[in-house]
C-alpha cells in the first residue's frame, strides 16, 4: 500500500503538486446504483423523454464539471468529455459515468462525482414514492492514461 497523496510528511493536508508532470490523455469510468421497489422502477420507465433520468444525466455532467469546487484538494481540470448513462433495470437504476481530460492528473474524481450526483438526483426525483431506496456501489470501474504527442 502506498502513501496518502494529500498528506505531507508532518501529517498536514496538501494539494499534490502536479506542475512537473507531463500532459497525458486520461479517462475514468465510474458506476453507481440506485436500488428501489419494483413499482418505482415501473413508474420511472413510464416517464416521457425529459424525465427524471434526463435530469439525473444532466446533473451528473454538471457535477463532473464542478468537482474541484466540491472536493477541496482536487485540481480543476479542463474536461474534454463527460458522458453519463442511466439504465433502468428490474430492481433499480444503474449509472455509468465517464470523464476525459488531457492534463497532468487523473480524472477519476470527476467520474465518481458524476455517478454519485446522478444517483442522488434519481433518489431525489423518486423519494416521494419510495422511502426505501438506497444508493450503492459507487466505485471506480476503469482508469486509463496515455502519453500525448
Amino acid at each position: 500500500m502506498g502513501e496518502l497523496s494529500h498528506v505531507d510528511d508532518a501529517g498536514s493536508v496538501r494539494m499534490v503538486d502536479v506542475g512537473g508532470k507531463a500532459l497525458s490523455r486520461r479517462r475514468a469510468v465510474a458506476h453507481a446504483s440506485v436500488r428501489m421497489a419494483p413499482e418505482t422502477v415501473r413508474r420511472l420507465r413510464e416517464l416521457p423523454k425529459g424525465d427524471a433520468l434526463a435530469t439525473a444525466q444532466l446533473a451528473g455532467i454538471m457535477a463532473a464539471k464542478r468537482t474541484s469546487e466540491l472536493i477541496p484538494l482536487c485540481h480543476p481540470l479542463p474536461l474534454t468529455n463527460v458522458e453519463v448513462s442511466l439504465d433502468v433495470g428490474e430492481d433499480g437504476v444503474e449509472i455509468v459515468a465517464a470523464a476525459e481530460t488531457t492534463a497532468q492528473t487523473g480524472v477519476e474524481m470527476e467520474a465518481l462525482t458524476a455517478a454519485a450526483v446522478a444517483a442522488l438526483t434519481v433518489y431525489d426525483m423518486a423519494k416521494a414514492i419510495d422511502k426505501r431506496m438506497t444508493i450503492a456501489e459507487v466505485r471506480l470501474v476503469e482508469k486509463t492514461k496515455e502519453a500525448v504527442g
